[in-house]
């Protein structure tokens, strides 16, 4: 497994990065701000106007380092990375299990049964925690029908109908969502989940981190030779990483909107650090995104006991533990996949 919580970002618009000797160098304006050894890194994401040598890119590929481009606000554009690593056998096994109805439903649903219990995780401890300052009797009817939502993924035999239970368990999440807003309410309001683009500043921060969590993925993926855009949950869409996408469902909300919350309720985050464009979209400006970038560093620092492993990991690993553990389990090392269970 690679190491971890060695990703470079860029943010400084009009940087150059380019190789010098075995470090990868960034200037700026004619000065060098930056050299780092590449050998300590797994991946490199550019936010905006930010540029490559062509060198450097090509050093990077052949060391496995990932190089990301996104917009300045954290749209994918596209990603530079070196020969598919991993097993053939495996992504052929990959392939296949996508192919056939009955395996590609068993997958789908581990990762459903991952999301919905994490979920459930994080609504039994803002009741458990914060009773006092929200309303609970909303809560704990949104409680009660994500627990129904679980034991109906258990049960089910059917792909779309595996899609509808996430979708009405995704609606009821949201429609609470509001409640573990606890401090800067005034500012930071949801009332509802908008994506495309997003319309207020708790969106823009959900969004910001989905995209992260979406490229570590990518990159845990590559790293044990899965491919990321054959999903099962997710299914082939041109330019989209289906698995990469399926793979974070688990993890939403124990690591993305945890983040998010905790960066408004503890006032990490200012609402004038955002901004509304004449067409409704919402956009954090350069500091902003530079606190959310740390802070979603440190997070991945955090450690917790892996339930399937049993051992203490970096939050980061998870999504690198979950891609080895598919992996195992697409060659029949395991007899099922493992969903990831926040405790």
């Amino acid at each position: 497994m690679r190491k971890l919580l060695n990703t470079l970002y860029i943010t400084k618009q009009g940087a150059y990065l380019f190789k010098d000797g075995e470090t990868i160098a960034v200037k700026l304006d004619g000065e060098i701000l930056l050299r780092l050894p590449v050998h300590t890194l797994s991946s490199v994401v550019c936010f905006g106007n930010v540029s490559c040598s062509p060198f450097l890119m090509a050093h990077c590929a052949e060391n496995d380092v990932s190089i990301s481009f996104v917009s300045e606000y954290g749209r994918f554009l596209a990603s530079v990375v070196g020969g598919a690593s991993g097993n053939v056998l495996l992504r052929r096994e990959q392939y296949r299990r996508a192919d056939n109805e009955p395996s590609t439903i068993d997958i789908a649903r581990s990762f459903l049964i991952g999301k919905i219990a994490n979920t459930i995780t994080i609504v039994n401890r803002l009741l458990r925690d914060h009773a006092e300052k929200i309303s609970c009797e909303q809560v704990e009817i949104a409680e009660k029908k994500l627990k129904t939502n679980l034991l109906s993924v258990r049960n089910c035999n059917d792909l779309n109908k595996l899609r509808g239970i996430e979708g009405n368990a995704a609606n009821t999440y949201f429609n609470i969502f509001d409640h573990f807003i606890l401090l800067n309410k005034s500012s930071f309001n949801f009332r509802g989940r908008t994506r495309r683009p997003p319309l207020d500043a708790v969106n823009c921060l959900l969004s910001f981190v989905y995209m992260l969590l979406y490229h570590d993925a990518r990159s845990a993926l590559e790293t044990v030779g899965l491919d990321p855009a054959v999903g099962y949950l997710h299914r082939d869409r041109p330019g989209r990483m289906g698995l990469a996408l399926d793979i974070i469902e688990e993890v939403r909300s124990p690591i993305a909107d945890r983040l998010v919350l905790s960066l408004i309720n503890l006032s990490k985050v200012k609402f004038k650090g955002f901004k509304t464009y004449g067409w409704g979209e919402v956009q954090m400006n350069d500091e902003t995104r530079k606190i959310v970038l740390t802070s979603y560093q440190d997070r991945k620092r955090e450690e917790i006991m892996h339930p399937f492993l049993n051992e203490k990991i970096p939050i980061g690993m998870i999504l690198f533990a979950q891609a080895q553990l598919l992996a195992r389990y697409l060659r029949n090392d395991l007899d099922g996949y493992p969903p990831f269970i926040w405790r």
